[in-house]
C-alpha cells in the first residue's frame, strides 16, 4: 500500500510492504486504517499539511471487497483527519487517472495481474482483473505460468517444451520435480509465478517458445484493451505498471497487436503512476472539477454527512 500528499507542488509518499487484509466482510477497513492513519500523520508533518480536506483511496478488490470499507472509512478518516470528502475508487481508476488523467481512452494496467479499463467520460468499461485463476491473461502470473508449463514439458520429453527455460526454472527453484510441492501450498502463489515472467523475457531472443509465449500475451492485452476503448478518434491507449518495465520482449508485439486492434487509438505513454492518478482525483475533488464518471463499484464520493453522491463529479 502507498500514500501521498501534494504539498507545495511537491508529491511526498510512504509505502507498506504489508497487504491489506480480507475476510468475510471483504476489504478490512480497521487493518487498512492501521497502516494508513501512521503513514498519513507522518506525511502531514513532512509537508506542513494542517488538514487533509479531501482524500483520493484506491483499493484493489473495492468492486467485490468494498462495501465494509464504503460504509466505515469515509466516517473514520472524517474522524482522524476532519476529512470532508472522500473518493473511494477501484485500483484500476487511480491507475487510469494517474496513465491519461480526464480524457477518454482506455488504460491496462499489468502487474502480478492484468487489468483493463476504458472510459468515455460518462461510463466506465472493465475487462479481465478476474485474478490467476479464472484470467489476468497476459499479466506477469500468466506469463511466468506458462513459462513454467514449457520449462516442465522439456523436463519430461514432451512437445513445445523449452530446455533454456527448463534450465532457468531449475537456478531459480532448484528440482523441477520438487516444484508443485513448493508452489501449491503458498498463499503467494500469484506473485511466485509473476516472479519468472522475466526469465521468459530474458530467453525471448534466443527461444521461440519464450517468444510464443510473449506473444500470446501481447494478444491477449491488446484483446482487453480494445473490449474496453471507446470507438471515437478522439482516445487514447496507455499501459502501466511494472509488467511493461520487460521491455522490447513483450512491448514489440504488444505495440503490433495494438494497432491491428485499435488503429484509431495511439498508444501514449502513461503520465504517471497510480499514486499519482489518486492526487488527480483528490485535485479534482477540491476544487470541483473532477469529471470521471461516478459508479459504485468503480468510483463513489462521500460527504461527511454520510451520503454518497450519485452523480458524476
Amino acid at each position: 500500500m502507498a500514500v501521498g500528499t501534494a504539498a507545495r507542488g511537491a508529491l511526498a509518499q510512504r509505502a507498506s510492504a504489508e497487504p491489506v487484509r480480507t475476510g468475510p466482510r471483504g476489504i478490512d477497513p480497521d487493518h487498512l486504517l492501521g497502516q494508513l492513519v501512521p503513514m498519513v500523520r507522518s506525511l502531514a508533518e513532512e509537508t506542513g499539511l494542517s488538514a487533509l480536506r479531501t482524500a483520493a483511496v484506491g483499493a484493489a478488490g473495492l468492486g467485490t471487497l468494498g462495501d465494509a470499507l464504503r460504509a466505515e472509512l469515509p466516517a473514520a478518516l472524517h474522524r482522524e483527519f476532519a476529512t470532508e470528502t472522500v473518493a473511494l475508487a477501484a485500483d484500476a481508476v487511480i491507475a487510469y487517472a494517474g496513465a491519461l488523467g480526464a480524457q477518454p481512452g482506455a488504460v491496462v494496467a499489468g502487474g502480478t495481474g492484468l487489468i483493463a479499463l476504458g472510459t468515455d467520460l460518462s461510463t466506465w468499461r472493465r475487462a479481465d482483473g478476474w485474478g490467476h485463476l479464472l484470467g489476468d491473461c497476459g499479466g506477469g502470473a500468466w506469463i511466468g505460468q506458462a513459462g513454467l508449463e514449457a520449462a516442465l514439458r522439456a523436463y519430461d520429453g514432451r512437445a513445445g517444451g523449452s530446455v533454456p527455460l527448463m534450465n532457468r526454472a531449475e537456478d531459480e527453484f532448484g528440482p523441477l520435480s520438487e516444484l508443485p510441492g513448493q508452489l501449491y501450498p503458498r498463499p503467494d502463489r500469484p506473485a511466485v509465478l509473476a516472479s519468472f515472467a522475466p526469465h521468459v523475457a530474458a530467453c525471448a531472443d534466443e527461444d521461440p517458445v519464450a517468444a510464443a509465449v510473449l506473444r500470446a500475451a501481447a494478444r491477449h492485452i491488446a484483446d482487453s484493451a480494445a473490449a474496453v476503448c471507446p470507438a471515437s478518434d478522439d482516445v487514447r491507449v496507455a499501459l502501466t505498471g511494472g509488467l511493461f518495465k520487460m521491455g522490447p520482449p513483450l512491448l514489440g508485439p504488444l505495440e503490433t497487436e495494438l494497432a491491428q486492434q485499435l488503429p484509431h487509438a495511439p498508444l501514449v505513454p502513461a503520465r504517471g503512476d497510480p499514486l499519482h492518478g489518486a492526487v488527480t482525483l483528490a485535485a479534482g475533488l477540491a476544487i470541483g472539477a473532477l469529471t470521471f464518471p461516478y459508479d459504485k463499484n468503480m468510483l463513489s464520493v462521500t460527504r461527511t454527512s454520510g451520503r454518497a453522491d450519485d452523480a458524476q463529479f
